[in-house]
């Protein structure tokens, strides 16, 4: 697995990690049960804090990605498949959008805006 920043983007270094490893489930390079790297290996190849890491990690915990296991690490949980299954979807959906004329931060915001919709109805 290779985490990837940009150092010239607006975005909080913790989450372009967590971006990063989100994009490897979706596509498959990621599966339930896999270890990311440990949080000092991570920050070392990256010449970031600990913390940010962390941060990503602890991000990922809390949407379902990850499992943080004492003495295992960081494991990834049965979402990764969920993650895939959707990334042909979100392709489709995307190259539709792309088609139509709407730009990548419409169609972000649509979709925020829909699931935001979503979960405030489902209560």
């Amino acid at each position: 697995m290779l985490v990837r920043i940009d150092s010239e983007s607006d975005a909080p270094l913790f989450a372009q990690i967590a971006a990063s490893v989100r994009a490897d489930a979706a596509a498959g390079r990621l599966t339930p049960g896999d270890r990311l790297p440990a949080a000092r290996e991570v920050a070392g190849a990256l010449g970031v804090n600990v913390h940010t890491v962390l941060h990503a990690y602890q991000e990922l915990r809390d949407e379902g990605l990850v499992e943080l296991r004492r003495g295992r690490g960081a494991v990834i949980t049965a979402q990764a498949a969920t993650l895939e299954a959707l990334h042909h979807d979100i392709h489709d959906l995307v190259a539709r959008a792309r088609a139509a004329g709407l730009p990548a931060d419409a169609l972000a915001a649509l979709v925020k805006e829909i699931a935001a919709h979503d979960e405030r109805t489902a209560r």
